[in-house]
């Protein structure tokens, strides 16, 4: 969320590249854009080269050209630094702000995530570029949000960040003696002896494949440390900006599940979190839900913003498949619904040329208000203005998290073992995409995040445990709260160090088992448990347990482990901690959250999955609850047929989006991607 006197109602526009475009075509836009309830504009993305020509001059005339008509046409702007990538003569005069690759490949100019964060002059010029822009503009007062860089990502391997890497190791370890100890480098030979001996870990080190690496210990630290690389880049420009301008709001875009950066670290430096979201076709609405949960959970509480999404295509996917008729307002709903104060797109108008030139935009190539896109973006936008700013700042009000960390997941897939079926977002998605069918509302939240909202916690492949989590942990489950730990927990601590006190390590006297080891079979090949009269597949990885006070609930049918136990439960001050020591098929994980959430009272006891398609969202503000119900179901999946839900006394409301009143016992029908928004009074 912007949070700044300058905005009353929810930001509807993008990313707006004039730059690209003649005198007719600005014209147009400043009509169109208006029309179709845009307030708000992204200036500056991608102008670093025109705005900086070469070392020494800088020129804002044509930037402030745009301001200016932007500005008398009463939309608010967010404004980018232009850091997403690099000038050419920069590249020609300056090599070291070009990345080597993963496979020592050195880039020369070309593409755009292409600056080394560790390079002097990317920081001498971004740096000085961003109080420029700061300064220049620092009486706009229509600027409501900062945009430092663009899309962060990519990671590069040379000799200046070879030398930043030695230089933070020293900051984390201070000697090579507790570097050698904690990487464990007796194995096969690696000790150091003198701190210039440290390389970055790519093809022609450490790695055999893309994603696995011979030393995982030190693959890990590259990985935190070059994370904490562009993210100083983008600290180092907020400060220039805050020089100038204390109270700016700073934020960046994010990319959902992206791999490369700890998002959890970076949002603590973000005023307000915004993240691009471009499923693909056929993507399921839960995963997609699931990633805003993500993005809103790196600041519990706090709304974010949607900064961009395609109002049709995005014609970088493998199958460029359009958005269907209402598949944009429902998407944009469904944002919203789970916590994002602004909606806006990538892109206002269609580019001309080049890899972008076939995405979809508020206006397309044929240049008129007469397109299908152009209309549906309209009447969203004019729909949004009606809502005005009640929505605004409500919170999800969630009483389950999923606990979700950037060091787990690359610890886990970096690892030469044990299942390379098992994949942590899988995991997560298991227990989510439960929980989303029956409508609970979920935060995913880091190992760090405090847990006394919450009634139940669940802790999907918890590998890696840091110091203080089990902890927490503990302290939940004692105070009555209801814990989940899943396959493959517990088996190392932050450094990759395997526990030595018998797996799940830190967990084991919280779980109230000792896992002796793992069996790990080829997709395809199962083992099966009966659960409360029901019987459920198993398969990928299986723990082998010994319960140490826990009761077991569920256990093998075959194999040698056959009667051991594979879901277990352990109760621990006032509450419970629940150990699945396998993977299942989609109907446990239902009949699981369902019985743990009833047993919360975050469900009732008798509770129904939604139909398919259909989703609940909820946010609440000032005694009000507003439901969001989406119908992710087109035409085409269900020939032309509604999606309904018979309301209980918990769902009924006033529309939003209409004039009429809903009552418990009512039938609430949702056309294809239909939409309905309920006020109540809690």
């Amino acid at each position: 969320m912007i949070q700044s006197n300058k905005v009353h109602e929810i930001l509807y526009g993008g990313d707006y590249n004039p730059e690209q475009w003649g005198e007719q075509e600005i014209q147009k836009d400043m009509e169109y854009l208006p029309q179709a309830g845009v307030n708000i504009v992204t200036l500056n993305v991608f102008n670093w080269a025109m705005i900086q020509p070469d070392e020494t001059h800088y020129d804002f005339s044509g930037l402030d050209e745009t301001v200016r008509m932007v500005t008398e046409k009463g939309m608010k702007i967010c404004m980018a630094t232009a850091t997403g990538a690099h000038p050419a003569w920069m590249a020609h005069r300056h090599p070291d702000i070009l990345r080597t690759e993963f496979n020592g490949m050195k880039r020369k100019f070309g593409a755009r995530h292409n600056s080394c964060p560790n390079s002097p002059t990317f920081h001498t010029y971004s740096t000085r570029l961003a109080a420029k822009l700061a300064e220049h503009y620092k009486n706009q007062e229509n600027i409501a949000a900062w945009h430092i860089g663009n899309e962060y990502g990519g990671i590069c391997y040379c000799e200046n960040c070879e030398k930043a890497f030695r230089i933070w190791l020293q900051k984390k370890y201070g000697t090579l003696d507790k570097l050698n100890q904690v990487w464990n480098t007796h194995f096969w030979g690696h000790t150091f002896y003198d701190w210039d001996e440290i390389v970055a870990p790519n093809l022609l080190t450490e790695h055999f494949e893309s994603n696995r690496s011979m030393y995982p210990c030190i693959t890990l630290d590259y990985y935190r440390f070059y994370s904490d690389s562009l993210l100083q880049n983008f600290i180092d420009e907020s400060d220039e900006i805050r020089k100038a301008i204390p109270d700016a709001k700073i934020t960046t875009n994010l990319m959902g599940f992206y791999k490369d950066l700890d998002y959890g670290k970076w949002a603590k430096h973000m005023d307000f979190v915004s993240w691009d979201n471009y499923p693909s076709a056929g993507e399921p609405e839960a995963m997609i839900a699931m990633k805003h949960d993500l993005m809103r959970g790196l600041k519990p509480g706090m709304p974010f913003s949607l900064m961009e999404q395609t109002p049709s295509v995005s014609n970088w996917h493998n199958y460029a498949t359009l958005k269907r008729p209402g598949e944009m307002r429902l998407m944009s709903y469904q944002a919203m619904g789970h916590g994002a104060d602004t909606i806006m797109f990538f892109q206002m108008r269609q580019c001309r040329a080049e890899c972008e030139k076939l995405h979809s935009a508020f206006i397309s190539h044929v240049g008129t208000n007469d397109t299908r896109i152009y209309k549906e973006c309209q009447a969203l936008g004019l729909e949004l203005h009606s809502l005005g700013n009640e929505i605004l700042g409500s919170r999800v009000p969630a009483k389950a998290a999923i606990v979700f960390d950037w060091n787990n997941w690359w610890a886990i897939e970096m690892s030469a073992g044990l299942n390379m079926d098992l994949h942590y977002i899988d995991e997560l998605y298991a227990y989510y995409e439960a929980l989303h069918a029956y409508g609970v509302q979920v935060d995913v939240i880091g190992v760090d995040a405090p847990l006394d909202a919450y009634k139940l916690v669940i802790a999907p492949t918890l590998y890696m445990v840091k110091p203080g989590v089990a902890d927490r942990l503990t302290a939940f489950a004692d105070q009555g709260g209801t814990l989940v730990v899943s396959i493959y927990s517990g088996l190392a601590d932050e450094n990759e160090n395997v526990t030595q006190s018998g797996y799940p390590g830190e967990l084991r006297k919280l779980c109230g088992l000792w896992i002796e080891e793992f069996d790990s079979l080829p997709s395809g090949e199962l083992n099966h448990f009966t659960w409360n009269g029901q019987r459920y597949t198993s398969e990928l990885m299986f723990a082998i347990s010994h319960p140490e006070g826990a009761q077991t609930l569920a256990a093998y049918e075959s194999d040698f482990y056959a009667k051991m136990p594979v879901l277990s439960k352990h109760t621990t001050g006032k509450g419970q901690v629940y150990y699945f020591g396998t993977r299942s098929e989609k109907a446990f994980y239902h009949a699981f959250m369902k019985q743990l959430c009833a047993d919360q009272k975050i469900l009732a006891q008798d509770a129904q999955e939604l139909p398919e398609g259909l989703e609940l969202s909820i946010r609440e503000k000032d005694g009000a609850e507003y439901l969001f119900f989406l119908n992710h179901k087109g035409e085409e999946e269900h020939a032309g047929k509604e999606n309904s839900i018979r309301l209980t006394e918990a769902l009924a409301g006033v529309s939003m989006l209409g004039e009429r009143e809903y009552k418990a016992g009512e039938l609430l029908t949702l056309p294809p991607y239909g939409v309905e928004i309920l006020k109540k009074k809690i």
